[in-house]
């Protein structure tokens, strides 16, 4: 089953719901997203990317790609909710016109943020530079997409 129909399959499971659009939730995401963004640039240029500081790179890269795609759900009239929400989320990026490659690397995102918020998992600096680098590659082209439906 490809990314596309496993959102559709999100919405007939009811953990994607339409509702209102949002624009104000929306756009209080974006601003987050942009303060996250800010402070991981900030933070990398001081201390650099350790294995002692792997995890809360990590952490920081999930929130600013899911407030983004979570700001354009609520553009869109989706909200999502209940178990599966947060991978519904990130397979709405199909629908955003990510490859299938950036959709498994963002679910493989949420899998080990999952793992460090509730099973200790540790992740070293190697890992954490990947996902800083899909983390400056994906921003971008999130922002450019919901900027175009906040005008």
């Amino acid at each position: 089953m490809n990314s596309k129909d496993k959102f559709e399959e999100f919405i007939e499971q009811g953990t994607i719901k339409k509702v209102s659009v949002d624009k104000e939730r929306s756009k209080s995401l974006v601003i987050e997203s942009e303060r996250k963004m800010n402070s991981l640039k900030e933070q990398i240029e001081k201390i650099g990317v350790r294995d002692n500081n792997a995890n809360d790179y990590l952490e920081y890269c999930y929130d600013i790609i899911m407030f983004l795609i979570r700001s354009k759900l609520y553009l869109e009239g989706y909200s999502s909710s209940g178990l599966g929400a947060h991978e519904a989320e990130v397979f709405y990026l199909t629908r955003l016109g990510f490859t299938e490659s950036d959709v498994r690397f963002a679910d493989q995102l949420r899998y080990f943020r999952n793992g460090i918020l509730y099973y200790g998992k540790r992740l070293d600096k190697n890992y954490a530079k990947k996902v800083i680098e899909f983390t400056k590659k994906s921003y971008p082209k999130l922002r450019e997409i919901i900027n175009k439906n906040l005008k």
